[in-house]
Protein backbone atom coordinates (compact mmCIF):
# COMPACT_ATOMS: atom_id res chain seq x y z
CA UNK A 1 0.00 0.00 0.00
CA UNK A 2 2.56 2.74 0.97
CA UNK A 3 4.16 4.26 -1.85
CA UNK A 4 2.98 7.06 -4.60
CA UNK A 5 0.04 8.47 -2.79
CA UNK A 6 0.98 9.53 0.41
CA UNK A 7 4.22 11.38 -0.79
CA UNK A 8 2.32 13.13 -3.36
CA UNK A 9 -1.33 13.79 -2.30
CA UNK A 10 -1.38 16.81 -0.24
CA UNK A 11 0.04 19.19 -2.14
CA UNK A 12 -2.94 18.41 -4.69
CA UNK A 13 -5.62 18.54 -2.06
CA UNK A 14 -4.18 21.57 -0.36
CA UNK A 15 -5.51 23.71 -3.56
CA UNK A 16 -8.78 23.25 -2.35
CA UNK A 17 -8.39 22.47 1.64
CA UNK A 18 -6.20 24.18 3.91
CA UNK A 19 -8.06 23.42 7.08
CA UNK A 20 -5.58 20.92 8.91
CA UNK A 21 -8.29 18.72 10.89
CA UNK A 22 -10.33 18.39 7.49
CA UNK A 23 -7.06 17.36 5.58
CA UNK A 24 -5.91 14.65 8.30
CA UNK A 25 -9.65 13.20 8.47
CA UNK A 26 -9.42 12.36 5.15
CA UNK A 27 -6.55 9.92 5.94
CA UNK A 28 -9.12 8.60 8.60
CA UNK A 29 -12.00 8.46 6.93
CA UNK A 30 -9.81 7.07 3.72
CA UNK A 31 -8.60 4.37 6.39
CA UNK A 32 -12.13 3.59 7.58
CA UNK A 33 -13.62 3.25 3.98
CA UNK A 34 -10.32 1.17 3.25
CA UNK A 35 -10.91 -1.35 6.23
CA UNK A 36 -14.38 -1.79 5.24
CA UNK A 37 -13.09 -2.92 2.11
CA UNK A 38 -10.51 -4.81 3.33
CA UNK A 39 -13.30 -6.72 5.69
CA UNK A 40 -15.93 -7.26 2.90
CA UNK A 41 -13.04 -8.67 0.89
CA UNK A 42 -12.00 -11.03 3.26
CA UNK A 43 -15.02 -12.82 3.25
CA UNK A 44 -15.18 -12.62 -0.86
CA UNK A 45 -11.39 -14.44 -0.56
CA UNK A 46 -11.76 -17.00 1.80
CA UNK A 47 -14.95 -18.03 -0.08
CA UNK A 48 -13.71 -18.50 -3.55
CA UNK A 49 -9.80 -18.50 -3.17
CA UNK A 50 -8.13 -18.11 -6.45
CA UNK A 51 -5.81 -15.95 -8.25
CA UNK A 52 -6.76 -12.83 -10.24
CA UNK A 53 -8.60 -10.00 -8.01
CA UNK A 54 -12.32 -8.46 -8.47
CA UNK A 55 -11.57 -10.61 -12.54
CA UNK A 56 -12.01 -13.47 -10.59
CA UNK A 57 -14.68 -12.52 -8.19
CA UNK A 58 -16.79 -10.40 -10.86
CA UNK A 59 -16.36 -13.25 -13.39
CA UNK A 60 -18.00 -15.28 -10.53
CA UNK A 61 -20.83 -13.74 -8.82
CA UNK A 62 -21.82 -11.27 -11.62
CA UNK A 63 -21.10 -12.14 -15.31
CA UNK A 64 -17.91 -13.35 -16.92
CA UNK A 65 -18.28 -9.51 -19.12
CA UNK A 66 -18.05 -7.82 -15.85
CA UNK A 67 -15.27 -9.65 -15.11
CA UNK A 68 -13.47 -9.30 -18.04
CA UNK A 69 -13.88 -5.70 -17.42
CA UNK A 70 -12.12 -5.47 -13.88
CA UNK A 71 -9.49 -7.45 -15.74
CA UNK A 72 -9.04 -4.67 -18.64
CA UNK A 73 -8.99 -2.23 -15.24
CA UNK A 74 -6.64 -4.20 -13.43
CA UNK A 75 -4.57 -4.46 -16.10
CA UNK A 76 -4.34 -0.98 -17.33
CA UNK A 77 -5.59 1.68 -14.35
CA UNK A 78 -5.47 -1.23 -12.09
CA UNK A 79 -1.33 -2.08 -12.16
CA UNK A 80 0.06 -0.18 -15.26
CA UNK A 81 -0.80 3.23 -14.27
CA UNK A 82 0.00 2.91 -10.65
CA UNK A 83 3.83 1.58 -11.43
CA UNK A 84 3.86 4.63 -13.75
CA UNK A 85 2.73 7.62 -11.03
CA UNK A 86 5.47 6.22 -9.22
CA UNK A 87 7.91 6.10 -11.48
CA UNK A 88 6.95 9.37 -12.35
CA UNK A 89 6.86 10.79 -8.93
CA UNK A 90 10.04 9.26 -8.45
CA UNK A 91 11.45 11.08 -11.69
CA UNK A 92 10.01 14.54 -9.64
CA UNK A 93 12.06 13.80 -6.26
CA UNK A 94 15.21 13.00 -7.87
CA UNK A 95 14.85 15.91 -10.16
CA UNK A 96 14.49 17.46 -6.64
CA UNK A 97 18.24 16.26 -5.51
CA UNK A 98 19.66 16.34 -8.73
CA UNK A 99 18.05 19.46 -11.27
CA UNK A 100 19.63 18.10 -14.44
CA UNK A 101 17.68 15.02 -14.10
CA UNK A 102 15.08 14.68 -17.00
CA UNK A 103 11.54 13.37 -14.97
CA UNK A 104 10.09 11.80 -18.16
CA UNK A 105 13.67 9.67 -18.83
CA UNK A 106 13.92 8.45 -15.62
CA UNK A 107 10.48 7.41 -15.18
CA UNK A 108 10.66 5.16 -18.73
CA UNK A 109 14.44 3.87 -17.39
CA UNK A 110 12.80 2.42 -14.37
CA UNK A 111 9.64 0.91 -15.98
CA UNK A 112 12.02 -0.77 -18.39
CA UNK A 113 13.99 -1.71 -15.89
CA UNK A 114 11.48 -3.34 -13.60
CA UNK A 115 10.05 -5.09 -16.34
CA UNK A 116 13.30 -6.91 -17.72
CA UNK A 117 14.16 -7.91 -14.21
CA UNK A 118 10.73 -8.94 -13.43
CA UNK A 119 10.45 -10.77 -16.84
CA UNK A 120 13.42 -12.80 -16.18
CA UNK A 121 13.66 -13.81 -13.03
CA UNK A 122 10.88 -14.18 -10.07
CA UNK A 123 14.05 -14.96 -7.18
CA UNK A 124 15.37 -11.67 -8.38
CA UNK A 125 12.45 -9.56 -8.33
CA UNK A 126 11.35 -11.16 -4.92
CA UNK A 127 15.00 -10.84 -3.22
CA UNK A 128 14.45 -6.89 -4.51
CA UNK A 129 11.23 -6.44 -3.23
CA UNK A 130 11.88 -7.68 0.40
CA UNK A 131 15.31 -5.73 0.57
CA UNK A 132 13.40 -2.20 -0.73
CA UNK A 133 10.38 -2.86 1.59
CA UNK A 134 12.88 -3.37 4.31
CA UNK A 135 14.26 0.04 3.60
CA UNK A 136 10.86 1.59 2.85
CA UNK A 137 9.92 0.86 6.43
CA UNK A 138 12.77 2.50 8.02
CA UNK A 139 12.66 5.67 6.06
CA UNK A 140 8.89 5.88 7.61
CA UNK A 141 9.94 5.99 10.91
CA UNK A 142 12.95 7.82 10.26
CA UNK A 143 10.95 10.18 9.07
CA UNK A 144 7.86 10.41 11.89
CA UNK A 145 10.93 10.05 14.45
CA UNK A 146 12.51 13.04 13.83
CA UNK A 147 9.41 14.81 12.32
CA UNK A 148 7.91 15.03 16.00
CA UNK A 149 11.67 15.77 17.16
CA UNK A 150 12.22 18.80 15.17
CA UNK A 151 11.39 22.31 16.86
CA UNK A 152 11.27 24.13 13.33
CA UNK A 153 7.67 23.79 12.90
CA UNK A 154 4.58 25.62 11.74
CA UNK A 155 1.54 26.58 13.93
CA UNK A 156 -0.76 24.67 13.25
CA UNK A 157 -3.86 22.95 15.63
CA UNK A 158 -5.44 19.53 14.92
CA UNK A 159 -8.57 20.40 16.80
CA UNK A 160 -11.45 21.77 14.66
CA UNK A 161 -12.57 25.39 13.92
CA UNK A 162 -15.47 26.95 12.90
CA UNK A 163 -16.80 26.09 9.40
CA UNK A 164 -14.24 22.61 9.22
CA UNK A 165 -18.04 20.69 9.30
CA UNK A 166 -19.17 21.96 5.92
CA UNK A 167 -15.58 21.25 4.52
CA UNK A 168 -15.96 17.61 5.47
CA UNK A 169 -19.27 17.51 3.36
CA UNK A 170 -17.99 19.61 0.68
CA UNK A 171 -17.46 18.46 -3.26
CA UNK A 172 -13.84 19.46 -2.52
CA UNK A 173 -13.56 17.02 0.68
CA UNK A 174 -15.46 14.50 -1.60
CA UNK A 175 -13.17 14.91 -4.68
CA UNK A 176 -9.94 14.94 -2.08
CA UNK A 177 -10.87 11.52 -0.97
CA UNK A 178 -9.82 10.20 -5.04
CA UNK A 179 -6.26 11.19 -3.94
CA UNK A 180 -6.59 9.30 -0.34
CA UNK A 181 -8.31 6.29 -2.10
CA UNK A 182 -5.47 6.10 -4.23
CA UNK A 183 -3.25 6.33 -1.70
CA UNK A 184 -4.56 3.29 0.01
CA UNK A 185 -4.85 1.34 -3.09
CA UNK A 186 -3.12 -2.14 -2.10
CA UNK A 187 -5.46 -3.04 0.90
CA UNK A 188 -6.95 -5.52 -2.07
CA UNK A 189 -3.68 -7.02 -3.16
CA UNK A 190 -3.84 -10.03 -1.53
CA UNK A 191 -6.78 -11.38 -3.01
CA UNK A 192 -4.60 -11.17 -6.61
CA UNK A 193 -2.53 -13.66 -5.28
CA UNK A 194 -4.99 -15.86 -3.20
CA UNK A 195 -4.03 -19.05 -5.56
CA UNK A 196 -0.57 -18.75 -3.90
CA UNK A 197 -1.04 -18.43 -0.65
CA UNK A 198 -0.75 -20.35 2.07
CA UNK A 199 -4.05 -21.48 4.20
CA UNK A 200 -6.10 -18.58 2.54
CA UNK A 201 -9.07 -19.11 4.70
CA UNK A 202 -7.33 -17.41 7.55
CA UNK A 203 -4.35 -15.50 6.23
CA UNK A 204 -5.89 -13.09 3.94
CA UNK A 205 -8.15 -11.48 6.21
CA UNK A 206 -5.81 -11.16 8.84
CA UNK A 207 -3.31 -9.90 6.46
CA UNK A 208 -5.73 -7.55 5.01
CA UNK A 209 -7.68 -5.85 8.22
CA UNK A 210 -3.62 -5.65 10.18
CA UNK A 211 -1.99 -4.09 7.26
CA UNK A 212 -5.17 -1.44 6.07
CA UNK A 213 -5.20 -0.77 10.09
CA UNK A 214 -1.22 0.02 9.87
CA UNK A 215 -1.32 2.07 7.10
CA UNK A 216 -3.98 4.26 8.13
CA UNK A 217 -2.22 5.21 11.71
CA UNK A 218 0.87 5.49 9.50
CA UNK A 219 -0.85 7.62 6.55
CA UNK A 220 -2.52 9.97 9.42
CA UNK A 221 1.19 10.78 11.22
CA UNK A 222 3.07 11.47 8.16
CA UNK A 223 0.08 14.05 6.89
CA UNK A 224 0.77 15.68 10.74
CA UNK A 225 4.85 15.88 10.35
CA UNK A 226 4.30 17.30 6.66
CA UNK A 227 1.88 19.88 7.65
CA UNK A 228 3.78 20.61 11.01
CA UNK A 229 6.90 21.15 9.36
CA UNK A 230 6.55 23.16 5.83
CA UNK A 231 4.17 25.66 4.85
CA UNK A 232 0.83 25.29 2.89
CA UNK A 233 2.49 27.78 0.51
CA UNK A 234 4.96 25.68 -0.05
CA UNK A 235 3.67 22.26 -0.49
CA UNK A 236 0.15 23.56 -2.61
CA UNK A 237 -0.34 22.18 -6.15
CA UNK A 238 3.39 19.75 -5.39
CA UNK A 239 4.56 16.44 -5.56
CA UNK A 240 7.51 15.99 -4.17
CA UNK A 241 5.97 17.12 -0.57
CA UNK A 242 8.16 14.39 1.32
CA UNK A 243 11.14 16.39 -0.25
CA UNK A 244 9.79 19.71 1.56
CA UNK A 245 8.97 18.84 4.42
CA UNK A 246 12.40 17.03 4.41
CA UNK A 247 14.10 20.36 4.19
CA UNK A 248 12.63 21.92 7.16
CA UNK A 249 13.32 18.23 9.41
CA UNK A 250 16.47 17.73 8.20
CA UNK A 251 18.11 20.38 6.05
CA UNK A 252 18.93 21.11 3.18
CA UNK A 253 21.75 17.95 2.82
CA UNK A 254 19.25 15.95 4.78
CA UNK A 255 16.49 16.47 2.63
CA UNK A 256 18.48 15.08 -0.26
CA UNK A 257 19.48 11.70 1.49
CA UNK A 258 15.61 11.60 2.71
CA UNK A 259 14.64 12.62 -0.86
CA UNK A 260 16.79 9.69 -2.00
CA UNK A 261 14.94 7.20 0.25
CA UNK A 262 12.08 7.96 -0.96
CA UNK A 263 12.86 7.41 -4.15
CA UNK A 264 14.06 3.38 -3.14
CA UNK A 265 10.46 3.23 -1.88
CA UNK A 266 9.38 4.27 -4.72
CA UNK A 267 11.40 1.80 -6.60
CA UNK A 268 9.76 -0.70 -4.51
CA UNK A 269 6.26 0.41 -5.43
CA UNK A 270 7.07 0.21 -9.21
CA UNK A 271 8.71 -3.03 -8.61
CA UNK A 272 5.73 -4.29 -6.88
CA UNK A 273 2.86 -3.29 -9.23
CA UNK A 274 4.98 -4.58 -12.60
CA UNK A 275 5.03 -7.65 -10.81
CA UNK A 276 1.46 -8.20 -10.29
CA UNK A 277 0.15 -6.80 -13.43
CA UNK A 278 1.00 -9.13 -15.86
CA UNK A 279 -0.38 -12.62 -13.67
CA UNK A 280 -3.78 -10.87 -13.87
CA UNK A 281 -3.49 -10.83 -17.75
CA UNK A 282 -2.16 -14.41 -17.47
CA UNK A 283 -5.59 -15.44 -15.44
CA UNK A 284 -7.30 -13.44 -18.31
CA UNK A 285 -5.98 -15.87 -20.96
CA UNK A 286 -6.27 -19.07 -19.32
CA UNK A 287 -10.31 -17.82 -19.32
CA UNK A 288 -10.71 -16.17 -22.34
CA UNK A 289 -9.46 -17.99 -25.45
CA UNK A 290 -9.22 -14.53 -27.94
CA UNK A 291 -6.61 -13.47 -25.36
CA UNK A 292 -4.80 -16.65 -24.97
CA UNK A 293 -1.64 -15.41 -26.39
CA UNK A 294 -1.56 -13.81 -22.88
CA UNK A 295 -1.06 -16.85 -20.84
CA UNK A 296 1.70 -17.67 -22.80
CA UNK A 297 4.96 -18.04 -20.43
CA UNK A 298 8.54 -18.52 -20.88
CA UNK A 299 11.10 -21.22 -19.33
CA UNK A 300 11.10 -19.62 -15.73
CA UNK A 301 6.53 -20.25 -15.86
CA UNK A 302 7.16 -16.31 -16.71
CA UNK A 303 4.11 -14.65 -18.34
CA UNK A 304 6.73 -13.26 -20.96
CA UNK A 305 3.54 -11.68 -23.37
CA UNK A 306 1.62 -10.36 -20.83
CA UNK A 307 4.80 -8.25 -19.26
CA UNK A 308 5.51 -6.53 -22.79
CA UNK A 309 1.58 -5.60 -23.21
CA UNK A 310 1.83 -3.87 -19.17
CA UNK A 311 5.46 -2.57 -21.00
CA UNK A 312 3.42 -1.03 -24.28
CA UNK A 313 0.78 0.19 -21.59
CA UNK A 314 3.07 1.97 -19.75
CA UNK A 315 5.29 4.25 -22.40
CA UNK A 316 1.04 5.06 -23.46
CA UNK A 317 0.24 6.35 -20.17
CA UNK A 318 3.79 8.24 -20.00
CA UNK A 319 3.88 9.57 -23.28
CA UNK A 320 -0.46 11.00 -23.50
CA UNK A 321 -0.73 11.73 -19.36
CA UNK A 322 0.16 13.93 -17.03
CA UNK A 323 0.44 12.82 -13.16
CA UNK A 324 -2.65 14.40 -12.22
CA UNK A 325 -4.84 12.67 -15.41
CA UNK A 326 -3.24 9.27 -14.71
CA UNK A 327 -4.14 9.23 -11.08
CA UNK A 328 -7.68 10.30 -11.67
CA UNK A 329 -8.13 7.66 -14.40
CA UNK A 330 -6.81 5.02 -12.15
CA UNK A 331 -8.83 6.62 -8.83
CA UNK A 332 -11.97 6.64 -10.08
CA UNK A 333 -11.97 3.57 -12.23
CA UNK A 334 -10.85 1.92 -9.13
CA UNK A 335 -13.55 2.98 -7.17
CA UNK A 336 -16.51 1.92 -9.41
CA UNK A 337 -14.87 -1.54 -9.57
CA UNK A 338 -14.08 -1.86 -5.77
CA UNK A 339 -17.72 -0.73 -5.26
CA UNK A 340 -18.81 -3.15 -7.76
CA UNK A 341 -17.34 -6.06 -6.09
CA UNK A 342 -18.20 -5.27 -2.70
CA UNK A 343 -22.03 -5.13 -4.28
CA UNK A 344 -21.02 -8.28 -5.24
CA UNK A 345 -21.04 -9.52 -1.50
CA UNK A 346 -24.72 -8.80 -1.02
CA UNK A 347 -25.57 -10.79 -4.50
CA UNK A 348 -23.00 -13.71 -3.07
CA UNK A 349 -25.19 -14.07 0.14
CA UNK A 350 -28.42 -14.04 -1.32
CA UNK A 351 -27.59 -16.94 -4.53
CA UNK A 352 -25.73 -19.10 -2.50
CA UNK A 353 -26.42 -19.10 1.29
CA UNK A 354 -24.78 -22.21 2.02
CA UNK A 355 -21.57 -21.68 0.33
CA UNK A 356 -18.63 -22.25 3.07
CA UNK A 357 -17.44 -18.97 4.24
CA UNK A 358 -14.37 -19.65 6.49
CA UNK A 359 -14.51 -16.38 7.16
CA UNK A 360 -17.78 -13.28 7.46
CA UNK A 361 -17.38 -9.86 6.98
CA UNK A 362 -17.56 -8.82 10.80
CA UNK A 363 -20.45 -5.58 11.34
CA UNK A 364 -22.34 -7.14 8.05
CA UNK A 365 -24.48 -5.60 6.22
CA UNK A 366 -23.65 -2.06 8.32
CA UNK A 367 -19.60 -2.59 7.08
CA UNK A 368 -20.00 -2.93 3.57
CA UNK A 369 -22.86 -0.22 3.32
CA UNK A 370 -20.34 2.33 4.43
CA UNK A 371 -17.75 1.13 2.07
CA UNK A 372 -20.50 1.84 -1.04
CA UNK A 373 -22.03 4.73 0.48
CA UNK A 374 -18.81 6.86 0.99
CA UNK A 375 -17.87 5.50 -2.59
CA UNK A 376 -20.72 6.50 -4.30
CA UNK A 377 -20.19 10.69 -2.71
CA UNK A 378 -17.01 10.15 -3.72
CA UNK A 379 -17.81 9.13 -7.45
CA UNK A 380 -20.87 11.63 -7.47
CA UNK A 381 -18.76 14.69 -6.95
CA UNK A 382 -15.81 13.25 -9.02
CA UNK A 383 -17.39 12.86 -12.34
CA UNK A 384 -18.92 16.37 -11.52
CA UNK A 385 -15.63 17.95 -11.23
CA UNK A 386 -13.44 15.63 -13.06
CA UNK A 387 -15.87 14.82 -16.20
CA UNK A 388 -13.26 13.91 -18.68
CA UNK A 389 -11.19 11.45 -16.53
CA UNK A 390 -14.70 9.89 -15.73
CA UNK A 391 -15.55 9.28 -19.01
CA UNK A 392 -12.51 7.31 -20.09
CA UNK A 393 -12.75 5.48 -16.53
CA UNK A 394 -16.88 4.41 -17.37
CA UNK A 395 -15.64 3.77 -21.33
CA UNK A 396 -12.71 1.75 -20.30
CA UNK A 397 -15.54 -0.68 -18.68
CA UNK A 398 -18.29 -0.38 -21.23
CA UNK A 399 -15.68 -0.80 -23.97
CA UNK A 400 -14.34 -4.11 -22.21
CA UNK A 401 -17.87 -6.01 -21.41
CA UNK A 402 -18.81 -4.96 -25.32
CA UNK A 403 -15.78 -6.77 -26.42
CA UNK A 404 -16.14 -9.81 -24.24
CA UNK A 405 -19.82 -10.05 -26.01
CA UNK A 406 -18.49 -9.80 -28.99
CA UNK A 407 -15.38 -11.83 -28.67
CA UNK A 408 -16.41 -14.48 -26.24
CA UNK A 409 -19.42 -15.29 -29.00
CA UNK A 410 -17.47 -15.79 -31.69
CA UNK A 411 -15.11 -17.72 -30.11
CA UNK A 412 -17.79 -20.34 -28.26
CA UNK A 413 -19.48 -20.03 -32.10
CA UNK A 414 -16.69 -21.82 -33.67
Amino acid sequence: MIGTGVFTSLGYQLVDIQSIFPLLMLWVVGGIVALCGALTYSELGSALPRSGGEYHLLHRILHPSVGFAAGIVSATVGFTAPSVLAAMALGSYLKSVFPFFDQTIIASLVIVFFHVLHMRSIRWGTIFQSGSTAIKVGLLFTFIVFGFLTTNTQSISILPKSGDGIILLSSSFAVSLVWVSYAYTGWNSVIYIAGEIKDPKDNISKTMVIATSLVMFIYVLLNYIFLNTASVEDMSGQVDIGYISGIAIFGSAGAKIIGLGISILLLSTVSSYVYIGPRIMQIMGEDHKFISFLNVTNKNNIPINAFFLQLAISFFFIITSSFEQVLMYAGITLIIITTLTVISLFILRYKEPYLDRPYKVWGYPFTPLIYLIVNVWILFYSFQHSQFESSIGIGIIIISIAIHFIFDRKYTSV
